[in-house]
């Protein structure tokens, strides 16, 4: 009882600092992208579709400038590593999963490929989040990434764009079909599981700038 009465309140305005605020800004346009995919389904304006390939970089640029601001301002945040993973997932798992689905990816071998990638995401940042203590010099800094960051979607972003723009969407994407058994199997979902495979994988260590 006397501890529960000691216990000091924690404040979640008083508590973010400003590369907290900057991470809350790549999470809100990872959810922004989301719900430009939902928009494009409803409507089929394809300026929708090209606001959400533009808020994926200006995730990406938010998730720059929380570690440079963070470093800069040498301020500690109880939420920092935990917010910036919550914030990765929606930007650079579901959201890059969410276009593929949107453009034509939409196989039953897609869908299980496209959850295989944001899996596989989930779990790289957990890891990172779980050793960086570990991995870290004597200068508390990370050294190296076990596996590929998940930004490295950003790839796959840009090459659905080149189709978009190209008219290489449903029916018409890159590499055309396959059935497989009771699915379909659209062979460029395969960048995804590519990605999603490095990303798990805990021998390719990738320098940390």
């Amino acid at each position: 009882m006397a501890k529960d009465a000691t216990r000091k309140h924690f404040s979640l305005i008083r508590s973010l600092v400003l590369a907290d605020v900057l991470t809350m800004g790549n999470a809100a346009a990872g959810t922004g992208v989301i719900f430009c995919c939902l928009a494009y389904v409803a409507s089929q304006e394809r300026s929708i579709l090209w606001w959400a390939f533009a808020l994926i970089p200006l995730a990406l640029v938010f998730d720059i400038l929380d570690g440079h601001v963070a470093r800069w301002r040498a301020r500690h945040s109880y939420l920092g590593a935990d917010l910036d993973s919550l914030a990765d997932i929606i930007s650079f798992g579901v959201a890059p999963a969410a276009l593929a689905y949107v453009l034509g990816m939409r196989g039953g071998w897609d869908v299980l490929v496209l959850i295989f990638f944001v899996v596989c995401g989930l779990s790289r940042l957990a890891r990172y989040n779980a050793t960086a203590e570990m991995l870290s010099g004597e200068d508390g800094k990370v050294r190296y990434y076990e596996g590929t960051p998940i930004p490295t979607s950003v790839l796959m972003v840009i090459l659905l764009a080149v189709a978009f723009a190209n008219g290489a969407t449903d029916q018409a994407l890159w590499l055309g079909v396959l059935t497989l058994g009771p699915w379909e199997l659209h062979p460029m979902v395969l960048g995804y599981a590519l990605l999603g495979t490095t990303m798990a994988s805990a021998t390719l260590r990738i320098p940390k700038p």
